[in-house]
């Protein structure tokens, strides 16, 4: 089946929200709409929706007026078998002792590594963005030297792919939340898969404001790999949830937005430990 697509952009999360339940009443009716920040720091939203039939034209013109929208962009997309594609095209990602991979290349685990299945449908947060990969990379470094938590927590874990990086090397449970609850589902699946039930107990929530979260503070060690605007917004928080000797390691920033985040972060009791950027993304790990 054809699939058509209708996207734009345009500032600020309340009208890009109010856009996309206008989308959503449109007929014929998307079978599906998506609103999400861009990426870049820029403070604006894309829009889209997905019809199987093509919208008109000037529904969509009336809309982008009425709501200060980039007029929308409509695509036709082929019907493509986009778990295949995906398999073929994504190959697994070593970031020192850990080995992320799909079921479809099971056979390539080596020996002596830990491995974390991550199906590759699912495609944030399966090693590849330099940002996950830049979080396993520094987690790999503590390890080496010889870091030991206790605690853990990984705020905003989508795929839950650290969370299980630190149940494969430590013992105890590690906590992982995500504001998308379909997130928290697709983590528990994950965690599930790789046998690590009852080691990452994962659940809704946003920053450290779930009970479980509060109650498990201090942490020893937290992951937090989400945008520039909620790491800063978290830093107090952040700073309350952990103590001396206790480390995070922060990524989901690009490489111009490092210096923002430090500066707050250091505001708050933080020091750099390690500074790394992979392509446009940087990760930092930070002490107290």
């Amino acid at each position: 089946m054809t699939t058509f697509t209708a996207l734009t952009t345009l500032p600020g999360k309340p009208a890009a929200e109010a856009l996309g339940a206008a989308m959503e009443a449109l007929h014929p009716a998307p079978t599906g709409v998506g609103v999400f920040e861009v990426e870049d720091g820029a403070g604006l939203w894309e829009v889209g929706g997905y019809f199987t039939d093509p919208p008109a034209d000037v529904d969509l013109s009336l809309l982008a007026a009425a709501f200060g929208a980039r007029p929308f962009a409509v695509s036709e997309v082929p019907e493509t078998d986009w778990v295949a594609k995906v398999r073929r095209e994504l190959s697994p990602v070593e970031a020192g002792r850990f080995f992320v991979y799909g079921s479809h290349d099971a056979d390539k685990v080596p020996d002596g590594c830990e491995p974390l299945l991550i199906e590759a449908a699912m495609a944030f947060g399966t090693g590849h963005h330099g940002t996950t990969l830049g979080c396993l990379l520094a987690f790999e470094r503590l390890l080496n030297e010889g870091v030991q938590p206790g605690r853990v927590a990984d705020i905003g874990c989508g795929t839950a792919v650290l969370a299980m990086a630190a149940a494969r090397v430590w013992p105890g449970t590690m906590l992982a939340c995500d504001i998308d609850p379909v997130a928290v589902e697709v983590a528990a699946a994950n965690v599930a898969a790789n046998g690590l039930k009852g080691r990452v107990r994962c659940f809704e929530g946003a920053g450290f404001d779930h009970p479980e979260l509060a109650g498990a503070a201090p942490f020893d060690l937290v992951f937090a790999n989400i945008l520039m605007g909620p790491l800063i917004d978290l830093a107090p928080d952040m700073a309350a949830a952990t103590g001396h000797g206790s480390h995070v390691i922060l990524s989901g920033i690009l490489n111009e937005q490092a210096d923002d985040v430090v500066r707050v972060y250091s505001e708050n009791g933080f020091n750099v430990v390690q500074s790394e950027e992979i392509v446009d993304w940087t990760t930092l790990t930070l002490g107290r």
